[in-house]
């Protein structure tokens, strides 16, 4: 919905792709139609205005800087995550995974609802998002499993 002259502002360039080359497409392609970005957390503000060649490298090495800092953080953050998951399962009365967003009532329900209900209808019924559900219909002992890890 962004169009021409509009301001696209956004705390971080991590906000705008998974990788550095996402990143600097995303910024790319919006300066072309374009779209101002701003970061708040630098005040940094970019835009495909300038025709100077000596701006534009300017502009473009900024960017390639920020996007590579901004994958190099994902990357440190992945890795602490995996370790940090790596050590709760070395202790596996610990680590018990994320806690299942429904009940031992909603697993009932649901599977049995799902018989003759769409995935819509059973999610709307019990409050449960449409992933849920699906998550539930289709790895239903992954399901259970979470469920016992958690006691519930």
């Amino acid at each position: 919905m962004l169009r021409e002259g509009d301001t696209l502002v956004v705390r971080w360039v991590d906000r705008l792709g998974r990788n550095y080359q996402d990143v600097t497409d995303t910024i790319r392609h919006f300066m072309r139609e374009g779209v101002v970005i701003e970061t708040i957390i630098n005040r940094m503000r970019f835009d495909g205005s300038t025709k100077d060649p000596m701006q534009c490298a300017v502009r473009d090495a900024l960017i390639s800087f920020m996007a590579a800092t901004a994958q190099a953080q994902a990357e440190v953050q992945k890795e602490a995550q995996t370790a940090g998951i790596a050590a709760a399962k070395s202790d596996a009365k610990k680590y018990r995974g994320r806690k299942p967003g429904y009940d031992r009532k909603q697993f009932d329900a649901v599977t049995s609802d799902l018989k003759f209900m769409s995935v819509a209808q059973v999610a709307k019924s019990y409050h449960l998002t449409r992933q849920t559900v699906l998550r539930i219909r289709d790895e239903p002992h992954k399901a259970e499993a979470a469920l016992a890890r958690w006691g519930l």
